[in-house]
């Protein structure tokens, strides 16, 4: 949560803004705009002021899957470069290792940690490797990410509806081929 010295900062700061492209930010429909921005980045950035992430529980189990695999879970997060949003879908498999899994809630929480900070997805699929590698040491990670990106479509090029993959594998997914093509096989369905 940002604290009230930082959310008048950015109060300021979006006045200014504004300002500086012809707005009047005293305008009837502008007015409570700064107040609103503050607010919605202390919840799309609630992870730069957060603990570490530690909303998980493990459990025991004999004789785990070959896979577990969570399919199209959304995410949004902001572009560092440019402030604009980019959303998409990710889709998370680990093979289990010391006879633990993670509860099946809690992919979806991390992903959302992970995502609330100025990003860029390349990074966002590794930091979600990274975490579940630290949290629960499987014997592998696959983390694809397919996304859209604003700043291409608002902008720039804009070309809309372009979308960008990135993945990450590791352990058994980096290793064993036919484990990988099984992941890729169940996500394009």
């Amino acid at each position: 949560m940002i604290d009230k010295k930082n959310q008048e900062k950015i109060e300021h700061a979006v006045r200014d803004i504004l300002s500086a492209v012809g707005e009047d930010p005293d305008r009837e429909g502008l007015v409570e705009t700064p107040a609103r921005v503050a607010r919605m980045y202390a919840e799309v950035f609630a992870t730069k002021t957060a603990e570490p992430f530690d909303n998980y529980k493990l459990f025991e189990v004999e004789n785990p899957t070959e896979m577990v695999l969570l399919k199209d879970i959304p995410f949004y997060s902001m572009c560092e470069h440019h402030l604009l949003p980019f959303f998409g879908t990710v889709q998370v498999a680990y093979v289990p290792q010391h006879n633990q899994v993670i509860g099946l809630s809690k992919i979806p929480r991390l992903i959302d940690y992970c995502s609330k900070q100025p990003n860029v997805q390349e990074r966002l699929t590794v930091m979600i490797a990274t975490e579940l590698q630290r949290i629960l040491d499987p014997a592998g990670i696959a983390v694809s990410i397919m996304a859209r990106h604003m700043c291409m479509e608002m902008r720039g090029v804009s070309k809309t509806g372009v979308q960008t993959e990135s993945s990450y594998y590791s352990g058994q997914f980096k290793t064993d081929r036919e484990l990988k093509r099984e992941f890729l096989q169940r996500i394009a369905k």
